[in-house]
């Protein structure tokens, strides 16, 4: 019996040596996991979108509000307002408008994306996108960034309007399909190595999405990871220590047939890959979604890029006070707002100024969530 608890007690320790041989690099992994995490995150982002100098005009001060940056409209930044900022230590991150084509195709109609039919696409109700591949394009836009970040010293560029011609802030998407010109066709064709077949538009467009769909898609996906990749390096170029975000559509890659992919271009993974901050637009009201989809979305988010590790994007919602469509109540803002800044969270920002100054109840929400989150 001495024998027999002696040999059960040493097959007991073998076995606890064996197992911790087999754990030690699984446990010095994890350590290694834990050390990844970013340092950086103790101060929390409280911004606002738009033209945030409308605060400033009807008598409120940021730093009083609680905000810490502004997102503001590249069209809205002047000297006035950048001195202002800054004056009360507030960060200023600029919105750039991507891909919004509206301006440029009035005297540029060449850029006009086409759709599968040959055909102009129609306006989406109040957006139009441009050909993605528009040479003269993209030197215009990069001329524009250029021009921003020589006269500014900002704390970060945003890019806005990442996608292709669609519109997706609405309970009923708008989702064509875009852009067959003769000029993405053609890349396409040296893409693949194929002359494509057909003499009209809409001959071309019907062989690429009957014999090369899938080809096609991440194609078009590329061109757009090839616009953040661009414009990122000039940010980084001018102003190497400021960040650059993305503003994007906030679909789980399943809606809507996996349009978030195949009909708005938007690599998900790639984005994560090329940008500093990943900005979802989880505007509820206007998705027609609940609350609920803020939190929901931002946990997925996380999940996917593996927020706060290194090497990965940091996540700053935006959520939705505005009015229209509908009445976002100052209890429907203080539900997304909250849902919106949980962890992995480290920075929020709402849309928009004008929505806050038409009702002053968002105003003390937002003022009482961002004073209680400290710097």
């Amino acid at each position: 019996m001495k024998f027999s608890l002696r040999y059960f007690s040493l097959s007991s320790f073998l076995a606890k040596a064996i197992w911790f041989l087999l754990l030690s690099p699984l446990l010095f992994y994890s350590c290694k996991r834990s050390m990844e995490v970013k340092e950086d995150i103790t101060n929390f982002t409280k911004g606002v979108y738009g033209n945030p100098g409308t605060l400033l005009e009807a008598g409120y001060r940021f730093d009083s509000l609680g905000i810490n940056a502004v997102f503001v409209r590249s069209g809205s930044l002047n000297p006035d307002f950048y001195a202002s900022a800054k004056t009360q230590n507030v960060k200023v991150y600029v919105e750039f408008a991507t891909l919004n084509g509206q301006d440029y195709l009035k005297e540029h109609p060449e850029a006009w994306p086409i759709n599968e039919k040959g055909e102009k696409a129609p306006a989406a109700d109040w957006f139009l996108g441009i050909c993605p591949t528009n040479v003269a394009f993209k030197e215009f836009r990069s001329t524009e960034l250029k021009s921003i970040l020589q006269e500014y010293q900002v704390d970060g560029v945003f890019l806005d309007y990442v996608h292709l011609h669609a519109q997706f802030e609405t309970a009923a998407p708008i989702l064509p399909e875009t852009c067959f010109c003769d000029h993405c066709t053609g890349l396409f064709g040296d893409h693949i190595g194929t002359d494509i077949p057909g003499r009209k538009i809409a001959d071309r467009a019907t062989w690429i999405l009957t014999n090369t769909d899938n080809e096609w898609r991440a194609w078009r996906n590329s061109i757009l990871n090839g616009w953040v990749e661009d414009l990122g390096s000039i940010v980084k170029e001018y102003q190497p220590e400021a960040k650059l975000g993305v503003f994007h559509c906030a679909w789980f890659p399943e809606d809507y047939d996996q349009a978030l992919y195949r009909t708005l271009g938007i690599d998900l993974a790639g984005l994560a890959e090329r940008a500093d901050v990943l900005s979802p637009m989880l505007f509820h009201k206007m998705s027609d979604r609940p609350t609920e989809w803020v939190g929901e979305y931002v946990g997925w988010l996380d999940k996917f890029t593996e927020a706060g590790k290194i090497g990965s994007p940091l996540i700053w919602p935006i959520v939705q006070a505005h009015n229209h469509p509908g009445v976002v109540s100052p209890e429907e803002f203080r539900d997304v707002m909250e849902l919106g800044s949980r962890s992995p969270a480290t920075g929020i920002m709402m849309f928009s100024d004008q929505s806050l100054l038409e009702d002053p109840r968002k105003i003390l929400v937002m003022k009482e969530l961002f004073l209680m989150k400290e710097d």
